[in-house]
């Protein structure tokens, strides 16, 4: 052998030893980030490994938006309702049109073709943006055809949520939904609006919202019911998404008039009080729209009235979830700081506009030094409101130490899962493993599970002392992290996702 290649041979074999050495030496942690680095342009690699990663919590989504349309074209059958065969939206019985317009939805299991369109009009598969409708447009539009299904049917639909959060190893949901059918938005539409908050608070307890309350809790005690049945919690053979804690938010219906939504705002709070399973109050509909845009600053009052009553009452917000060229320039400016100051809100969702808002770089500072988690929904932000030349902050909230959590919005909706989202934001924003991981586990400190936090610096994620001897995964604790563990939820669901981050990183 000549010299030259015996020498590059040598070189090599000590590179090699040398690489051997450094990865037996590294920690789990630091070998899952290696591998994740090898495979991060081999989406089919990259997509095994975000499918086994611990999710923690997603504490961003829409309970109707996040069942997929075949399950809604189910729930349809069974009620005997009807659909129109132009717009494919639900209606109520009679389905006896002679020209054969309104066809009961069972028919659509014998025509296939109806079933395709059904499907497409539920969600945005398939959809084309053409002149008379952008992707928008029918996103938002969906939720319209499909809402006669949602009724009579939230036992089944926690359940398909639960199940398919288990299956992508999320731990804990947090589900945004409409807890009493509209029933205070109805007594607020009766009552008329009133600009004295506190006289027309009092109009609305006297007018019966505490019984809308009790009726709502008694609904919510049944649907959990049913999704346990459903599951089959309790038998050998339960569904894993037993295992997933549930947790509500209650959602307000912002483009509607004054005395609707302050009138549901006090149902909420009034909810989120009387039962530990509500756990916030957060306004929905676009942020686009006229109503909300025109609102915007009464509803800050509202918040920040009744926050003054129910100060126990926390609040994440729909908040920022604009971008240039949508509204006009004024109202991206202080959406996000008047949700913060004025709102009282503890956490963000989307935050898309925050480098467009007055004074950028303060907003930042301010979010981080308060904590304030911005919940990020990729694939929501690439359907509905990227646009050229428009970044995301999500590098410069990352930068400044604001906490951020990778959340789903609307996954029936878009066709999409959890995985998908962590996938969009790894290849969109070149998230390292520690800054996924890191996510991950703000998406439990930051959310509103009861008990104290395992962390006794969250910043550094160092355990509290009760549990700081003690390894996750290990079954045998400590006396001390045992009783620790039992008296907090939160801390009992950290340790969980701590395991489970042991387990994952074993195997690198």
């Amino acid at each position: 052998m000549r010299p030259t290649r015996l020498l590059l041979l040598c070189i090599f074999l000590l590179a090699g030893s040398f690489s051997a050495g450094a990865q037996a030496g590294a920690s789990p942690e630091q070998r899952a980030a290696r591998h994740l680095e090898t495979i991060r342009h081999q989406p089919a690699q990259l997509l095994l490994f975000l499918r086994q990663l611990p999710k923690g919590g997603d504490l961003h989504n829409h309970l109707s938006g996040a069942v997929y349309a075949e399950s809604y074209i189910q729930y349809a059958a069974e009620e005997g309702l009807c659909v129109d065969r132009e717009t494919s939206t639900l209606l109520s019985p009679p389905c006896d049109d002679p020209q054969g317009r309104r066809p009961p939805v069972q028919q659509a299991f014998q025509e296939h073709a109806l079933y395709l369109q059904m499907v497409d009009a539920f969600s945005i598969r398939n959809f084309v943006p053409d002149d008379d409708q952008t992707l928008s447009e029918h996103f938002f539009q969906a939720f319209l055809k499909f809402d006669a299904a949602t009724r009579n049917h939230r036992g089944e639909m926690l359940a398909e949520v639960a199940a398919r959060a288990a299956a992508e190893n999320v731990l804990y949901l947090e589900l945004i939904a409409p807890l009493d059918q509209m029933q205070s938005s109805a007594l607020g539409a009766r009552l008329g609006w009133d600009p004295d908050l506190a006289r027309m608070r009092r109009k609305l307890l006297d007018a019966g919202l505490p019984a809308l309350v009790a009726s709502a809790r008694r609904d919510l005690d049944a649907a959990e019911a049913r999704m346990r049945e459903l599951m089959r919690c309790g038998r050998p053979d339960a569904d894993p998404g037993c295992g997933v804690v549930v947790r509500h938010i209650f959602e307000v219906h912002r483009a509607f008039p004054p005395e609707q939504v302050f009138a549901e705002m006090v149902f909420g709070f009034e909810m989120a009080q009387a039962d530990s399973r509500v756990v916030s109050v957060n306004p929905v509909m676009a942020e686009s729209a006229y109503v909300s845009r025109r609102d915007f600053d009464l509803h800050m009052r509202m918040l920040d009235f009744l926050h003054g009553l129910y100060p126990g009452v926390r609040l994440t917000l729909h908040a920022g979830e604009l971008v240039p060229g949508q509204v006009p320039p004024e109202d991206l400016r202080d959406h996000i700081w008047k949700s913060i100051q004025l709102g009282h809100a503890q956490r963000i969702g989307h935050g898309t506009d925050a480098l467009y808002e007055k004074d950028p770089e303060g907003l930042l500072r301010e979010m981080a030094r308060r904590k304030i988690l911005v919940e990020v929904c990729p694939t929501s932000y690439e359907l509905l409101l990227r646009a050229p030349g428009v970044p995301h902050p999500l590098p410069l909230y990352l930068k400044h130490g604001v906490p951020v959590a990778l959340a789903t919005d609307d996954l029936g909706v878009a066709r999409s899962d959890a995985t998908a989202e962590f996938m969009r934001a790894v290849e969109r924003f070149g998230l390292t493993y520690g800054e996924l991981k890191t996510m991950v586990r703000h998406s439990l400190e930051y959310s509103f599970l009861d008990g104290a936090s395992l962390w006794a610096d969250a910043a550094r994620f160092r355990p509290a002392r009760h549990c700081a001897a003690d390894r996750p995964g290990n079954p045998a604790l400590s006396a001390p992290c045992r009783r620790f563990l039992e008296g907090s939820e939160r801390a009992r669901l950290q340790w969980k996702l701590e395991a489970g981050f042991a387990r994952f990183e074993k195997q690198f």
